[in-house]
């Protein structure tokens, strides 16, 4: 342990990133997200992304069972689940949301979300790191 604490054994290279970490920066910051058209209406409420799980009325409402996370209302999402709490969106800071680490591909416990897919896409994905990052705003 002291010869590589002393730099004498030459470091492993693991090779590049697989992903590139998380960005906190919005995408366009001149584009207005808005939480009820774009994340609300947009996502958190299709029936084939997160709106079967984490809604009362969805068609397999186990996500808001096991997690107590509720997607439906913005009120009811920063309340938080049993898991993310309060950080389970961090106004202005995407890469400590839990939010945006479920759904990315290397969720820091549990399944990635929507769990068993399908995923969001890309845009899908920024479109809820811009508006976290520019504030997590009820408009």
């Amino acid at each position: 342990m002291v010869a590589v604490l002393a730099g004498c054994v030459e470091p492993v290279d693991v090779g590049p990133p697989l992903r590139p970490a998380c960005a906190a920066a919005p995408a366009d910051p001149d584009h207005v997200v808005r939480f009820q058209t774009d994340i609300r209406d947009a996502i958190f409420l299709r029936e084939d992304l997160c709106g079967r799980c984490h809604t009362a009325t969805g068609a397999t409402p186990i996500g808001l069972a096991v997690s107590g996370l509720e997607l439906s209302s913005y009120a009811r999402l920063r309340a938080g689940g049993a898991l993310g709490g309060m950080n389970t969106v961090v106004p202005g800071d995407p890469c400590a949301s839990v939010l945006v680490q479920k759904l990315g591909p290397a969720p820091p416990f549990g399944g990635r979300m929507p769990l068993d897919g399908p995923y969001l896409k890309p845009a899908e994905l920024q479109t809820i790191v811009d508006w976290i990052a520019a504030g997590a705003l009820d408009d």
